[in-house]
C-alpha cells in the first residue's frame, strides 16, 4: 500500500518531487479548465440551435401564410380571357 500525505487538500504519495506535484497540478488545472470550456461550447451550441430552430418555424409560418394569400387570391382573381388568334379554315 502507497503512504499518502495530503498538501493543499489533495492526497498525493509520499515519495512525489515537487517538481512531480507541479506537474500533477498542472495536468489537474488543465483537466478541469477542459471541462469548463466543454460545458461552455455544449452551452453555445444548444443556443445556436434553439435560435435556429424557432427562425426556421416562423420563416416557416411566414412562409404558409403568403402561399395562402396567394392561393385565396388566385381563387378570387377572374380567370385569364383567351387569346383571340386567327381561324384556320379546312378544305
Amino acid at each position: 500500500m502507497r503512504h499518502l500525505r495530503q498538501h493543499y487538500g489533495l492526497l498525493v504519495s509520499a515519495g512525489k518531487t515537487p517538481k512531480d506535484m507541479e506537474r500533477a497540478q498542472a495536468a489537474f488545472h488543465k483537466k478541469e479548465m477542459q471541462q469548463r470550456e466543454g460545458a461552455s461550447a455544449t452551452a453555445e451550441y444548444n443556443a445556436a440551435s434553439q435560435a435556429m430552430r424557432v427562425k426556421t418555424e416562423r420563416l416557416k409560418a411566414l412562409r404558409l401564410a403568403k402561399e395562402e394569400q396567394d392561393r385565396a387570391a388566385a381563387a378570387a382573381a377572374p380567370p385569364p380571357k383567351p387569346k383571340a388568334g386567327k381561324a384556320k379554315k379546312k378544305m
